[in-house]
């Protein structure tokens, strides 16, 4: 069981940062052979990330919805993120290729979907009240939140 911090806490991350944001949404729920290794094959690229740090992946966080997962990544820097995505050695392309192969266009059983965030420095804010260490808090520093909420400011452009 995830270690819960009681009281508001914040994070930050020095330098820019990137926030990926991917997932997929089952749109057929009788073909999850078609669904299924499409959901399948993020655990293994994850455990991938983790195991290699000079990659520039910082953390992720999966958030299950009722027709899908989404993943939010962060990583160090846009660049790492698409040398991971065309790195011919690496678990993404033949991940690609085989949702292309079975369910890509031609198939709308199951449908995927990223949206990509630069951050530039000082850019970002965020509270976590009462949580475990999620998301930037994994990604950077987990520091307590002082100051009022209206300070949220000041703490963007610390």
């Amino acid at each position: 069981m995830a270690t819960i911090y009681p009281g508001r806490y914040s994070s930050r991350i020095d330098g820019p940062f990137v926030v990926f944001l991917i997932g997929m949404r089952i749109n057929r729920l009788l073909a999850p052979h078609k669904w299924l290794p499409t959901l399948r094959a993020m655990p293994p690229m994850i455990r991938e990330l983790y195991a290699n740090p000079s990659l520039g992946f910082l953390s992720a966080e999966y958030c299950l919805a009722w027709r899908g997962v989404t993943l939010i990544q962060y990583w160090r820097s846009f660049d790492q993120l698409l040398d991971y995505a065309q790195a011919r050695d690496a678990q993404h392309l033949p991940a690609w290729k085989a949702f292309n192969q079975s369910a890509g266009n031609a198939d709308a059983s199951v449908g995927v979907w990223h949206e990509t965030y630069q951050v530039a420095a000082g850019h970002s804010e965020c509270i976590y009240a009462n949580m475990p260490r999620y998301g930037l808090a994994v990604a950077g520093t987990h520091e307590p939140a002082t100051g009022h909420l209206r300070e949220a400011r000041t703490r963007m452009q610390s």
